[in-house]
């Protein structure tokens, strides 16, 4: 069959749930295509796996930015994107954070009604079963999704909570609650000692679905187009070329660099830069590919001076990872399930601060490089991201072949405002992280940093800091008074018709922490809006 209702054009985290929530009415006929796999190997099952896979480019594609004038010697970043069914949700450390309320409120203000932190938070808790917080009106007990604690967490978490709350950040018991501020252990989508993707969640259940048709392996390559009215998706799939066409509307959910590549590929984008491509314009958006955002990083690293707690490349370490491997296939318990990044901080740079403007994740290993450096010897780091930059980049394509990775340039530190407060936020770091509670554990730094030298620290960040892997914003939602918005608030592409988009592509601006929920939410919204017609 090769004609249905909708076709998904994505099978990541936003496109599966997207699948799942229209094919639920048995009169509606749905085909979700996803260029990677089914999404059930090992490495993505196993939570800690996404360590070994994702550097490398298994589950992943594996970008890389453009070289950034905000770098030193412009170095390039990099970019991993999940390539499976599930997406992202395949590859990230599992974190679950709906974001503070004004980040959608904001959202609201920009034109936007609907899409206020009250509007949103019924999307947010339809997806979510959560196991620790049952009775909270910010949290779903009976969603597809299972968040939860992590089973078998380091006590390396104790003393950084313990350092945190020495620093004047109190303990959260839920940052996904009423208040956001304070540190915490992380929430996670794992079930029974496993990562519960998005897939898994939404779409491997629910396969024998005769109005549901999966399509993996199929690398989209563009829409087709009836005048102005999308009708259906082109993908390659081994090495056949086919079209599968849409009755009512095609729904891109390929991600913040995967959407706009497709669209500009497929002749909607800023008109000039198609031309030069020698791609026949179907719509000049300006917006398509402007707009992106994304969490800056920094990165500090401990070498410890015990091999205790950690996750490490030593003989202990080798020995600890065989017996946990057992542990894991016979209880789904231990280090296995580790998210590695397990317990954070929301705070913020000075007193004059309302809402925290920095997240700091601890990491239970040397998470040097995305883990591209092997982890010799024990240690620990925190990530510090910017929770809510200003700097904004583009993507664009390199060809209009869509097999041929795009140009991507987040413009890293390109706005004023950005280094220095991320500079004031590793200063804040840096106190918890030597705070005498990691006095037993902390020996030297891998990456050095001054505390009380701005200069160096600017220069450390410029050498070293990198995506905290949460780009969106690329495909904007906005009125019909901003030229540069390419949705509207129903999700539908302005100009064109039977198209819409729903992934991380329509942030207008990147909500203060990790991003996965709100791409949940985001998609369970326009599953509903789709319904409403």
């Amino acid at each position: 069959m090769d004609e249905f209702d909708y076709v998904v054009a994505g099978g990541g985290s936003a496109g599966c749930v997207i699948a799942s929530r229209l094919s639920e009415d048995p009169a509606v006929s749905v085909c979700l295509l996803e260029a990677g796999g089914e999404g059930r190997n090992l490495l993505i099952r196993a939570p800690i796996g996404f360590v070994a896979g994702m550097p490398h480019g298994i589950n992943s594609w594996n970008y890389q930015t453009v070289p950034q004038a905000g770098f030193a010697n412009g170095r390039r970043g990099f970019q991993p994107r999940g390539k499976a069914l599930g997406g992202s949700s395949t590859i990230n450390a599992m974190i679950y954070a709906h974001g503070h309320p004004s980040d959608f409120d904001h959202w609201r203000d920009l034109g936007n009604p609907g899409w206020g932190f009250d509007d949103v938070l019924p999307y947010f808790t339809k997806s979510e079963n959560n196991a620790i917080h049952r009775d909270s009106k910010y949290h779903g007990t009976s969603g597809p999704l299972q968040v939860t604690n992590l089973r078998s967490p380091s006590p390396l978490n104790e003393v950084f909570l313990k350092a945190c709350q020495s620093q004047g950040i109190p303990f959260n018991t839920d940052y996904n609650g009423a208040q956001h501020f304070g540190c915490y252990h992380v929430q996670v989508t794992q079930r029974d000692g496993e990562r519960h993707s998005v897939a898994a969640a939404f779409i491997h259940p629910i396969l024998d679905r005769p109005n549901l048709e999966v399509r993996t392996k199929a690398h989209i390559t563009g829409l087709t187009f009836d005048g102005r009215r999308a009708t259906g998706v082109s993908y390659t799939q081994g090495r056949q070329t086919r079209t599968v066409r849409a009755r009512r509307e095609v729904i891109m959910a390929a991600g913040a660099f995967g959407t706009p590549q497709i669209l500009m590929a497929s002749g909607v984008g800023p008109g000039a830069h198609l031309q030069q491509l020698g791609i026949a314009p179907v719509l000049d958006s300006p917006g398509v590919g402007q707009n992106l955002q994304d969490h800056i990083s920094a990165l500090l690293i401990y070498q410890a001076r015990t091999n205790k707690d950690t996750i490490g490349i030593s003989p202990v370490g080798v020995a600890r990872m065989a017996k946990a491997m057992w542990q894991w296939k016979r209880h789904r318990t231990g280090l296995i399930t580790s998210c590695v990044a397990e317990s954070g901080a929301y705070y913020r740079t000075g007193p004059d601060v309302e809402v925290a403007d920095m997240e700091m994740e601890l990491i239970v290993g040397i998470g040097d490089d995305h883990g591209r450096k092997p982890p010799i010897g024990h240690g620990y780091s925190a990530h510090l991201l910017l929770a809510r930059p200003r700097s904004q980049g583009e993507v664009r394509l390199k060809s209009p072949d869509t097999h041929v990775d795009p140009l991507i340039d987040p413009k890293y530190f390109s706005d004023p405002y950005d280094m220095p407060t991320l500079v004031k936020g590793t200063q804040v770091a840096l106190d918890v992280m030597n705070d005498p509670a990691f006095d037993a554990y902390c020996g030297d730094m891998l990456i050095h940093y001054d505390r009380n030298d701005p200069a160096q620290i600017e220069e450390t960040l410029r050498a070293h800091a990198d995506t905290e892997y949460h780009p969106c914003g690329t495909a904007k939602m906005g009125p019909d008074s901003d030229p540069m918005a390419v949705v509207d608030k129903d999700l539908k592409v302005r100009g064109i018709e039977g198209l819409r988009i729903a992934d991380a592509s329509i942030m207008p601006t990147v909500p203060s922490n990790n991003i996965h929920a709100p791409v949940l939410m985001i998609a369970e919204k326009c599953a509903d809006l789709i319904k409403q017609g």
